[in-house]
């Protein structure tokens, strides 16, 4: 059984803009459909349902027993996932903040060796596409690599309806998000069957001790 998490990139709960927490649909679409399919499961990670407004600090940060409740029971979420959804609108050509600030409070060893697949969606006609420029570079620092396939939504409000079913085109927009779900069902399936074989802790073991971890040889005397 694969199971992914969809990580839903919005906390705005008022308008303007109409309606309110469209990401809800979009990320309510992705979850009907890959619950849809055999062996799959799939969950979305509200970053309503979480205390996140204390001043930052990452679940990493905390000793192990004294990390908040929501954020240790999310890290295991994150650890046994096989795959992640990231859902966003476009803030200023860039990701959510909110989706942003609730990746951060995760080290990247949690994430790594698992594919991701960008979902970005607006009310106008560009479907928040140039969020996912920073997106992939986002993903990819964490490890958890993006597909090459991604999934836009222009018109949002009018492409879904609030149960997070098509409202028109169902046939081509489900074919749509499918060749992007495919792809990460496919590389979340790999990733799972080969880590059976090797571990990857060990190919590449994570950085844990201080950021100095990650220069080159030599790098501290320049």
């Amino acid at each position: 059984m694969a199971h992914y998490l969809i990580f839903l990139g919005s906390t705005r709960t008022s308008t303007p803009p109409s309606p309110a927490r469209l990401g809800e649909r979009v990320a309510t679409a992705c979850k009907r459909l890959l619950s849809s399919l055999p062996q799959t499961t799939a969950e979305i990670i509200d970053p309503l349902a979480l205390n996140l407004n204390d001043p930052f600090k990452p679940h990493f940060a905390y000793p192990k027993a004294d990390a908040p409740e929501d954020l240790a029971a999310l890290a295991d979420k994150i650890t046994n996932a096989d795959g992640f959804v990231m859902v966003s609108p476009e803030y200023n050509h860039s990701m959510s903040p909110a989706l942003s600030h609730l990746l951060n409070h995760f080290g990247a060893s949690l994430f790594a060796f698992k594919p991701s697949a960008i979902v970005t969606y607006s009310m106008g006609q560009w479907g928040g596409a140039r969020a996912s420029v920073s997106m992939r570079a986002f993903l990819s620092e964490l490890g958890c690599l993006p597909v090459s396939a991604m999934i836009h939504i222009p018109k949002a409000q009018e492409a879904l309806n609030e149960d997070g079913h098509f409202a028109q085109d169902q046939e081509r927009w489900e074919s749509y998000f499918g060749r992007t779900l495919g792809q990460l069902m496919w590389w979340a399936e790999a990733a799972a069957s080969y880590k059976e074989q090797v571990d990857p802790a060990k190919v590449s073991p994570a950085f844990k001790t201080a950021p100095s971890q990650r220069n080159a040889p030599g790098s501290e005397n320049s």
